[in-house]
């Protein structure tokens, strides 16, 4: 699981993204992302119920792009507020080296936009 600091803790910060926001896309999830006011980076997961109406499923899923960016985000973000949206299901069943390198992908890409 992420840190505290690098959670979200209200809806406003996820209405600015939302607005204010940039895009990167992957086949399975699309990550918002804008500058952040903080010196450091905060990231939030959004599993929507059409993608999996059981709510153990869309933690699972959830759960997995958390410790996936939590061992990628350290190298790459700085101070950038992300929101990633997951659209696919099949995210569940990647295999978790293919899962590894859509995000990190996605991740270098926002890297490179902020600098």
């Amino acid at each position: 699981m992420l840190a505290k600091i690098h959670r979200f803790h209200r809806r406003g910060s996820l209405n600015y993204v939302y607005r204010k926001g940039q895009i990167t896309r992957s086949p399975y999830c699309l990550m918002r992302f804008a500058k952040g006011k903080n010196d450091f980076y905060r990231i939030a997961v959004v599993v929507n119920k059409k993608v999996a109406k059981s709510a153990v499923v869309r933690n699972r899923i959830r759960r997995r792009i958390y410790e996936v960016i939590r061992l990628q985000a350290d190298g790459l973000l700085t101070n950038q507020d992300i929101v990633v949206t997951v659209f696919d299901d099949r995210c569940l069943t990647l295999p978790h080296q293919e899962l590894t390198s859509t995000i990190r992908r996605q991740l270098e890409q926002i890297a490179k936009t902020d600098k």
